[in-house]
């Protein structure tokens, strides 16, 4: 196959890199993986080094460049150099700091619709509403889809990859300056009579989050002509500091220094009713850095030309040659219902915490201290994939991933009460802060060990097209079922709005129903108190952590250990009877 096939066999992973252990490649699927901060999405990652570590590999890639000749000499040593970044030559130390640029910008807006908006979104929005959001966060996982397109559709003038990087780039720019004059005045309007629909607002985080996808397609081809041979396991090291440090700057960074509390405790002398940046200058400030880092890329980096090509249809031909495989059916079904445990933890517990009075502020502090203790523990948990079998080791994290489950669930039902203008008790925040790094290193072993079963089952034939439908797959038993919890607990929920203690302001005579936020805004706006009768996040997550266990009993822990015995040959497509006639 020619680039294309190249473009599929790039192996794509979720949530982050594979860890830093056990021979994972830095960026071989948020999340360590990447940050899990709360967002609880699991972006597909490429570990763009494994193409060029074969010699057939790195031929392949030496053939594609626009000067090869048939009269130039092969490279002699194919192989992954070890060198480190400085001793790296000048050009591929610059398209190293280019890659780390392009991947940057791609962690800006997905910070934003994966982490931010969310928490923001619960001052305005229901639960089922921002469960409705959540399916903005759907293009990146589902990019496997249409890659092949972009690796086949371009033009030469621009070149192979920046036919695609540029207009995207100048499209998310563009989206982010409109939303950023709009977006503060939609969220207190949508859903509100004569406001834009929950559906409308969602549609724009839809459209920035696709270009984000499809500009990671793009960037993540270029990254193996961009670095030679030799040094192109950087990319994937590229990819994994600049989508960290983008997500970073746009979630905890960026929720502290909106948090009014944040700036006035640490920057002002007088308190004010807002923070240092708002959403809107925030998406306005990065749609202008969009605009000139494009137009810097056009005028200033030049792209090799390659030689084409194949069909699209041929990688959508391996995957569905790949799907007919009866092991790759089961550890599907697995993918797709291992996560309903987790999805209250995952979707709700942060959203709850803020609507008890935690503060957006003391949920960024949560995020930065989980930050290195995610970076460190994903090392051991990287450690510990090279000594136990990958999927027992995955079943030991889904375990505990159940009891961080039902941890969360308590330390949100012995919330303190606050007086007016206090601050949360140290214990608490340290109480929130533990069972947010048990939670997140949970998740983190989780992955770990089913990227590394992922690698180890793959057929190195068609390696990348495998992979990455494994992640697809996994990542969407983590997505799809997000929607349908955040709307079972506005559905289970049972609240009263009563008369409040100053009977002079209420303005309402029958008691009414606050279950949802629109009405609970409605309550206290009309001088009364919701008082809560029965909470839908506990009885939701109770049911999912019950089906989680049931399921992990009865069916995904002898299944996945079961698979795990199999045969490689079990997973090779030249092994399926359909293939083979």
């Amino acid at each position: 196959m020619g680039t294309k096939s190249r473009r599929a066999k790039s192996p794509t992973t979720p949530n982050g890199s594979l860890g830093r252990a056990s021979g994972r490649k830095a960026a071989a699927a948020g999340d360590p993986p990447t940050m899990n901060t709360n967002t609880n999405v699991e972006l597909l990652r490429r570990n763009i080094g494994q193409e060029t570590s074969t010699p057939e590999g790195a031929a392949a890639n030496f053939m594609a460049r626009e000067s090869f000749s048939l009269d130039d000499p092969m490279p002699k040593d194919p192989t992954v150099n070890n060198h480190g970044f400085f001793e790296l030559p000048r050009r591929d130390q610059r398209n190293f700091g280019l890659l780390v640029l392009l991947y940057f910008l791609q962690g800006i807006p997905l910070g934003l619709a994966t982490g931010s908006v969310p928490f923001l979104l619960k001052n305005h929005m229901s639960y089922g509403e921002i469960g409705v959001f959540s399916l903005a966060s759907y293009p990146y996982s589902l990019k496997l889809f249409w890659s092949p397109i972009v690796d086949a559709v371009w033009s030469p003038k621009l070149g192979r990859r920046k036919s695609w990087i540029l207009p995207i780039q100048l499209l998310s720019g563009l989206g982010m300056l409109f939303l950023g004059s709009k977006v503060e005045r939609m969220m207190e309007l949508t859903g509100k009579p004569g406001g834009p629909t929950v559906w409308g607002f969602t549609g724009w985080w839809f459209f920035l989050v696709l270009m984000c996808a499809t500009q990671d397609i793009a960037v993540d081809g270029w990254a193996l002509t961009l670095l030679t041979p030799g040094n192109v396991s950087y990319a994937s090291t590229a990819q994994t500091v600049g989508l960290t440090a983008g997500q970073f700057l746009s979630y905890t960074v960026f929720l502290a220094f909106h948090s009014k509390d944040f700036a006035n405790r640490w920057f002002r002398t007088e308190p004010l009713d807002h923070g240092l940046i708002s959403l809107g200058g925030y998406l306005t400030f990065a749609g202008w850095a969009y605009i000139l880092v494009t137009i810097g890329l056009a005028l200033l980096k030049r792209e090799e030309r390659t030689r084409n090509e194949d069909g699209i249809w041929d990688v959508y031909k391996i995957m569905w040659g790949v799907l007919k495989l009866r092991n790759i059916q089961a550890i599907i079904l697995v993918h797709l219902i291992a996560k309903i445990g987790f999805q209250a933890n995952d979707g709700v517990t942060g959203l709850k915490l803020l609507d008890k009075g935690f503060g957006t502020d003391n949920m960024a502090l949560t995020v930065l201290i989980d930050f290195p203790f995610e970076i460190g523990l994903g090392y051991y948990a990287g450690k510990w994939s090279q000594e136990y079998t990958p999927m027992r080791l995955w079943c030991w994290g889904f375990a505990g991933r159940l009891a961080a489950a039902v941890l969360a669930q308590f330390t949100v039902s012995i919330f303190p009460p606050i007086p007016e203008g206090g601050h949360i008790p140290a214990w608490y925040l340290l109480a929130v802060i533990g069972q947010h790094v048990f939670s997140t290193f949970t998740n983190t072993v989780m992955f770990v060990a089913v990227a590394a079963f992922h690698a180890r089952v793959a057929d190195p034939v068609i390696g990348g097209t495998y992979m990455t439908l494994l992640a697809t797959v996994c990542n969407l038993g983590g997505t799809f079922p997000r929607y349908f919890v955040l709307r079972m607990v506005d559905a289970l929920t049972a609240a009263t709005c009563l008369p409040g203690p100053n009977p002079e302001k209420v303005t309402f005579t029958d008691p009414f129903s606050c279950a949802i936020q629109a009405d609970k805004e409605r309550c206290f706006a009309s001088g009364g108190v919701c008082e809560v009768h029965r909470d839908g996040y506990h009885v939701v997550n109770i049911l999912c952590v019950l089906f989680g266990v049931v399921s992990f009993v009865l069916f995904i822990r002898p299944k996945v250990l079961q698979l795990q015995a199999l045969p490689l040959r079990a997973w090779r497509l030249s092994a399926s009877p359909s293939m083979s006639k």
